[in-house]
């Protein structure tokens, strides 16, 4: 998988049996990421591939019934959705959505730009006996999260997305809008309205829409973090799968930093995600959805599902990925304060490879060359070094530790963890902005 100019890696080889689908909406190109442009992300690991998820083109919209009450929606007639499958084989990104709240270090969250002070929710307790209070935490979070409908060149696109702050900004994926002529939200209750693009990431596949003219009564999502997950622990995920706005699923986390990428060949890049893995059911139309925790604050944002490979329609089987919170706020502030992210980078080129120290073989990202004038060339990185940790995450192939560094912003300094000539040894980097094409 190419990830940028700077750095770019080869995917292993992989035995082409489940399909990674990007649950979007769109009328997409062959070839091209889900929610309007779908592209052929790559997966590291073996006996998987990855093929966006998209619509094909659809009909009119039925019209929707009676406006729902604010604590009893009424169901409304779904949208007829076609599903398209690529002939690529390799899988590609979900609509996601995130927020641009500050985690304040007493666990409070807050608007950017507002005052640090401001507290927006207490998060939901647990039942008496531990369990979730699945009841409770939906009727506290789904007034936060919206059905996004754009029109694009090829018909129309449909996916989910969190209202970030009073101001109507929402969070999504850059898949679910790439591409829009137009877009228009809907709040839970029905209320429709139209929204004007902020800012879009690709590398990332996240982007930021605005209300026009919002409400005074919108209800911003809570951020939690994504820094504590846990294996096992439950989660909510809230969206708007083939047009059935508002529905909630629940499942526990299955994975954490699980690589997924995807590319876009209208925009000609790469996002790379360590992605939290999850059971719970989400399908096409969820891209863009906030996922929560059991206390109803927002830890990631859906974007990808892996599909078994054959053709046809498909949907959730039980493999569904997130944008970690952390890295979704962090390009989230950036899009509403300056209409685009900065990236760090190392400026190297990788591929999947291996390498042995102390008796111990491990699988890394081999450095295939670097790029002179970067980090990694200040830093003493060489060819032939397999990096194998950064911090203290394992870094287990190419498009794991891209994920990583993505994560990081420009100035940080991180530890690798490299094999070099049958040993293992630390290298310090400082990472640096890459200038984007």
């Amino acid at each position: 998988m190419g990830t940028s100019q700077f750095e770019q890696s080869t995917p292993r080889a992989s035995s082409a049996t489940p399909t990674w689908q990007s649950p979007g909406a769109a009328t997409p190109q062959q070839g091209s990421p889900a929610g309007g442009q779908q592209g052929t992300p790559t997966n590291p690991y073996a006996g998987y591939s990855s093929t966006p998820y998209g619509y094909g083109a659809q009909p009119p919209a039925p019209p929707h019934g009676p406006t729902p009450q604010p604590r009893a929606p009424q169901p409304r007639k779904p949208r007829t959705f076609l599903t398209a499958m690529t002939a690529a084989v390799l899988a590609a990104a979900l609509a996601s959505g995130s927020t641009a709240f500050l985690l304040r270090d007493d666990g409070a969250t807050t608007a950017a730009g507002s005052d640090p002070g401001l507290t927006q929710v207490q998060g939901i307790s647990a039942t008496v006996d531990g369990s979730p209070d699945w009841e409770a935490v939906a009727a506290a979070v789904r007034p936060s999260v919206v059905a996004i409908n754009v029109q694009v060149q090829q018909g129309e696109a449909a996916g989910s997305g969190v209202i970030l702050d009073e101001q109507g900004h929402i969070l999504t994926n850059n898949h679910v809008v790439e591409g829009a002529q137009t877009a228009q939200v809907m709040l839970w209750d029905g209320r429709i309205y139209e929204a004007s693009l902020v800012g879009t990431d690709p590398t990332t596949d996240l982007a930021v829409l605005q209300i026009v003219d919002p409400p005074d009564d919108l209800t911003p999502a809570t951020l939690g973090t994504s820094d504590d997950l846990a294996v096992g622990e439950s989660v909510m995920a809230v969206g708007n799968p083939l047009g059935l706005d508002s529905t909630v699923t629940t499942g526990i986390i299955s994975a954490l930093d699980r690589p997924v990428a995807a590319s876009s060949q209208s925009s000609n890049s790469t996002s790379v995600t360590n992605a939290v893995q999850i059971d719970a059911a989400i399908n096409p139309g969820n891209s863009g959805g906030p996922l929560f925790d059991a206390q109803g604050l927002v830890i990631g944002i859906t974007s990808s599902i892996a599909t078994l490979s054959g053709g046809g329609e498909s949907g959730s089987i039980g493999l569904g990925f997130a944008i970690p919170v952390d890295l979704a706020t962090t390009i989230a502030d950036q899009l509403i304060a300056n209409g685009v992210a900065e990236h760090a980078y190392l400026g190297v080129t990788l591929q999947e490879g291996e390498g042995t120290a102390d008796g111990v073989t491990r699988q890394g990202a081999q450095v295939v060359d670097v790029m002179g004038g970067t980090p990694a060339a200040s830093a003493g990185l060489q060819q032939g070094d397999v990096i194998v940790g950064i911090d203290d995450h394992a870094v287990g192939s190419a498009e794991s530790l891209t994920g990583f560094v993505r994560q990081y912003s420009s100035g940080d300094q991180v530890t690798l963890t490299v094999i070099r000539g049958g040993e293992s040894i630390d290298v310090t980097v400082t990472l640096a902005t890459r200038e984007e094409e």
